[in-house]
């Protein structure tokens, strides 16, 4: 974690609130918290929690029905939707659970593609992504088209992608969810490392309390509302020792 702790993300008082007949339901019930620069946090609840119309709005996928998200200091919840897709473009990178490659193309093609929506040339973008690959340890699967690779070396493709775009911040939803167990463990583990050494912050969401345990913080979100901050100090190489906040 980021010693001078420079925010990234804050937010403050923040509610969704969905109308079902004459009942208001209340998805995010006054929502508080900040998450730092180079930082790996985990969302991590039951299904229903809450927790994926978070990521949505952090990513400004939801507008909150009340309160404020600063982003890199920009209050996104004010934004347009054409300012929030060009935020998006400049500042997000985005991990799925279902990998999202295009299966017609190979590795390199498919972590290029975004920068090509940016309009940067096919040389620097395949550069970018022989670059980013290599990173995330797929240097002998360049060429191979999406479906030849295993959900291990698709998911490491994705973070490639994700990576290419030099995102201040990535937002991973259940990333490992159709992953094996040892398969697991490996990308959790590469991710951590890439945020370290690239600087980044990381909010991925999970249901798993033991994959939530490889960030460095963990937000327990039930019902709508944060209960409890844990922070946990990993070595390179373990699993989690931790201590609540």
């Amino acid at each position: 974690m980021s010693d001078n702790k420079i925010p990234i993300i804050e937010v403050k008082d923040l509610y969704k609130i969905y109308k079902v007949g004459h009942t208001k339901v209340y998805a995010l019930n006054g929502v508080d918290f900040t998450m730092y620069k180079g930082e790996f946090c985990a969302i991590v609840g039951p299904s229903g929690s809450g927790k994926s119309t978070l990521l949505n709005m952090l990513a400004g996928l939801e507008k909150p029905t009340k309160g404020e998200i600063v982003i890199a200091k920009t209050h996104i919840e004010k934004l347009t939707e054409n300012q929030l897709v060009a935020f998006r473009r400049k500042h997000v990178g985005f991990i799925f659970q279902s990998y999202n490659l295009l299966q017609t193309m190979n590795a390199v093609e498919n972590v290029a593609l975004p920068l090509s929506f940016r309009g940067i040339p096919r040389k620097v973008r395949n550069e970018k992504a022989v670059k980013y690959l290599k990173l995330v340890g797929l240097e002998k699967q360049m060429k191979h088209m999406a479906n030849e690779m295993s959900g291990g070396q698709q998911q490491r493709v994705g973070i490639a992608r994700a990576l290419a775009v030099d995102p201040q911040i990535i937002f991973a939803d259940e990333p490992t969810g159709n992953l094996d167990s040892k398969t697991t463990m490996e990308v959790l583990k590469l991710m951590r490392k890439i945020v370290r050494e690239q600087h980044q912050t990381l909010v991925m969401v999970t249901h798993d309390n033991h994959i939530a345990s490889f960030a460095d913080r963990q937000f327990h979100i039930v019902d709508g509302k944060i209960l409890k901050i844990e922070e946990r100090h990993h070595s390179e190489e373990d699993g989690p020792d931790t201590e609540e906040s």
